[in-house]
């Protein structure tokens, strides 16, 4: 399988973002954002999705962190659709339940080609420090929207609101590691009826 790697930058009058990910790396993170809680969250994915994943960002964070937030779900998204090329050979399927504590998260993502979105999270405060828990959202719409896939969160349970965007970021990061992995069997061939994803 050739290197899966890839270099996006979005240049709006909002933000700047450039990042860099190697889908068969070790789980490196690199971020210059200003936006320091998902910043941990991304380094989770990183981390447990064995993703190596550079991520420099400037945006209005004078104004708040929406802009910012959702053009890396974009840009993100962007980078993991120029790397994963034309999905000949991987699993396509991922899916993780990922525990912490009293919370435990189940994400599924399908790389259909077909962006979807759905989000089951009550999270029990509106704030974590000072990041907006509804610009989650906001970051995953970006992400499939632009990853060309379909993407299932659920926080089954948890209390601590930490606790519940830690397990959900493990588990998108474990998830993305096995749909995205080579499948021996499938070696070559489109995991698709269809012929193309």
């Amino acid at each position: 399988m050739a290197e899966r790697v890839a270099t996006v930058s979005r240049d709006t009058h909002e933000t700047q973002i450039q990042v860099r990910i190697n889908l068969d790396g070790e789980g490196h993170f690199q971020s210059e954002t200003g936006v320091a809680f998902l910043d941990h969250m991304l380094d989770q994915v990183a981390r447990h999705g064995l993703i190596d994943l550079d991520i420099h960002a400037q945006g209005d964070l004078h104004i708040d962190d929406h802009h910012t937030v959702e053009d890396m779900g974009i840009t993100l998204g962007q980078a993991f659709a120029e790397a994963i090329g034309d999905k000949r050979g991987i699993r396509r399927y991922g899916h993780a339940y990922v525990p912490l504590d009293e919370a435990l998260s189940r994400v599924v993502v399908d790389f259909s080609g077909r962006p979807g979105l759905s989000m089951n999270v009550e999270f029990t405060r509106a704030n974590i420090g000072r990041f907006d828990t509804q610009l989650f959202w906001e970051f995953f719409q970006g992400f499939v929207n632009h990853a060309q896939v379909t993407l299932h969160i659920d926080n089954l349970k948890g209390f601590n609101a930490h606790h519940q965007a830690e397990t959900i970021f493990k588990a998108f990061g474990r998830a993305l590691r096995m749909a995205v992995e080579p499948d021996p069997r499938m070696t070559g061939r489109m995991p698709s009826t269809k012929g193309s994803l």
